[in-house]
């Protein structure tokens, strides 16, 4: 019985010291760009997105996904430490796309305390004339 209960409180004990540390936490600079107004004839346009793990730990980026084919995301691969500093570099590629307003998001998925976090950039893509 002795057994038991020392097993069950080092458990207990071992568990709340994992908890007590502080996560990895990712704060961005902005969640959201506008490209404003481009032309039809350059549909290419790229925006960056600064963040920071103000965390404990380190940071590590799981996932950039973009809300269609037409957005791609690119992000840091290796563990971002506490207090340094990354980005995510989107590029939409407006090319075949109908003239007008686009709003598209980029789900980026964390090891942090906030697991996901949606980022979004839009604008004007005018036609060519």
């Amino acid at each position: 019985m002795k057994k038991v209960f020392l097993i069950t409180m080092m458990l207990i004990c071992g568990m709340t010291f994992a908890m007590a540390q502080k996560q990895a936490e990712i704060k961005f600079d902005k969640l959201t760009h506008d490209f404003g107004k481009f032309s039809e004839k350059e549909p290419v346009v790229t925006c960056s997105f600064a963040f920071q793990n103000v965390g404990e730990q380190p940071l590590v980026i799981n996932q950039a996904i973009a809300s269609c084919g037409c957005t791609v995301p690119e992000y840091t691969k290796t563990p971002i430490q506490p207090g340094e500093k990354g980005e995510i570099k989107v590029t939409y590629n407006g090319t075949g796309k109908f003239p007008g307003h686009f709003k598209k998001s980029i789900t980026i998925r964390t090891n942090g305390v906030t697991e996901m976090t949606r980022l979004y950039i839009e604008g004007d893509m005018e036609e060519a004339k």
